[in-house]
């Protein structure tokens, strides 16, 4: 019973809303920083468009950054183990210093 007990302390209940779950396209990501925080902005830029937005904001810690890294760099590796290497593609012809740098 008292392993019962244990074991509930350690689930976490995530709750997934619709909205949430169809996801939002994104096919860049700017990122800043500050002593305190990173901030990951993620954005849709359309071929032709000469605006684009953020669509979905993301501020973390310095610690959370670097565990994100850490499990996005593992993922990527899973991927590639189980479907290849993911070839780079040239980037955008855009400027990647726009926005306030190192400020959140």
């Amino acid at each position: 019973m008292s392993d019962n007990k244990n074991q509930n302390k350690n689930n976490l209940n995530i709750e997934l809303d619709e909205k949430i779950a169809d996801g939002t396209y994104a096919n860049l990501a700017v990122i800043n920083h500050s002593p305190s925080e990173f901030v990951l902005d993620f954005i849709k830029i359309m071929p032709g468009v000469p605006k684009a937005k953020v669509k979905s904001r993301i501020i973390l810690t310095p610690q959370h950054a670097k565990r994100f890294m850490k499990a996005l760099q593992e993922n990527v590796h899973r991927f590639e183990s189980a479907h290849g290497e993911i070839t780079e593609f040239g980037q955008p012809n855009m400027p990647m210093n726009f926005g306030p740098a190192g400020e959140a």
